[in-house]
């Protein structure tokens, strides 16, 4: 996020992911340069995303107050500072090698400042199951113009940049692709961070039949659209936020209806027509109330 590209763009690009100008610019997480070929693009790294979740306190019940950790060492059984922790890797044999800052910084990997492209392939030729987390890349200083260069050829050719980079103390590799006027990039896991999913499939001798392949085309058929994410909320939160208020404000909830168990379904296409029924129903209802 931050200032577009170039001039005209610049409040267009502020209000991506739905945080305007006036909430104020997000820190850079990150600075670098792209290679792309002999073209090098500065760039600065912030976060796409933010998980909005509600926070809780671990609390004595008793009296409300808050639970309290402390770092103590094993061997001197001091308390110590958070800002005086350093990170160690314990060996096989029992030795522990203290790694500080400095010692990161002066990794010999090219990719702790520059995102390197190695391959550009078609988006949809990835597997959704490797994206970790997505970031947007913004611009730096001159690199406005080679970013918008390559931005433009990524669009037209309708490709995205496979990408190694290393982000909070580990490389990963990365997917860079255009969305509107901005590059996002996905961090990606390691294949061998993707588990075997193999026990999960059903036995081979299990099948369903033609007719009951069709009904539930229709059931899909019935309920496709255009992807609208604006149209969902969550709910649990909202809940939860409900719950909250209402042990504040002393008033109880207003008790839910029990949600009926649901049989036994020994009729796959019997099953499956109503179904569709019932959502033909609800998407003609849902027209009306937008209709209103």
């Amino acid at each position: 996020m931050g200032p577009g590209v170039d001039g005209t763009r610049g409040n267009r690009m502020t209000t991506v992911g739905g945080i305007g100008q006036t909430q104020g610019m997000p820190r850079s997480i990150w600075k670098g340069a792209i290679s792309f070929g002999l073209v090098t693009i500065p760039i600065k790294l912030y976060s796409a995303t933010e998980e909005k979740d509600i926070s809780f306190r671990q609390v004595h019940p008793e009296d409300g107050g808050r639970i309290k950790y402390k770092r103590v060492c094993e061997k001197c059984d001091k308390e110590i500072p958070f800002a005086e922790i350093a990170k160690g890797y314990e060996l096989p044999d029992g030795r522990m090698v203290i790694l500080t800052s400095e010692d990161f910084d002066d990794l010999p990997l090219t990719t702790t400042k520059a995102v390197e492209v190695v391959q550009f392939v078609a988006e949809e030729d990835v597997d959704p199951t490797y994206f970790a987390k997505t970031y947007f890349l913004q611009a730096d200083g001159p690199g406005i113009k080679p970013y918008v260069l390559l931005r433009d050829a990524l669009t037209k050719s309708a490709k995205s940049a496979l990408v190694k980079v290393a982000l909070r103390s580990r490389e990963s590799l990365a997917l860079i692709r255009p969305k509107d006027d901005v590059l996002l990039m996905h961090t990606m896991l390691w294949p061998d961070e993707l588990r075997d999913g193999g026990f999960a499939a059903p036995p081979a001798e299990v099948t369903v039949s033609d007719a009951e392949v069709t009904m539930a085309q229709s059931f899909i058929d019935a309920l496709s659209g255009d992807f609208e994410p604006e149209e969902y909320r969550d709910s649990y939160r909202e809940a939860l936020e409900t719950l909250v208020r209402s042990k504040a404000d002393g008033v109880p909830l207003e008790a839910e209806p029990e949600v009926q168990e649901q049989a036994e379904v020994v009729d796959l296409v019997a099953a499956l027509r109503a179904s569709v029924e019932a959502a033909k129903k609800r998407r003609e209802a849902a027209a009306e109330s937008k209709a209103v």
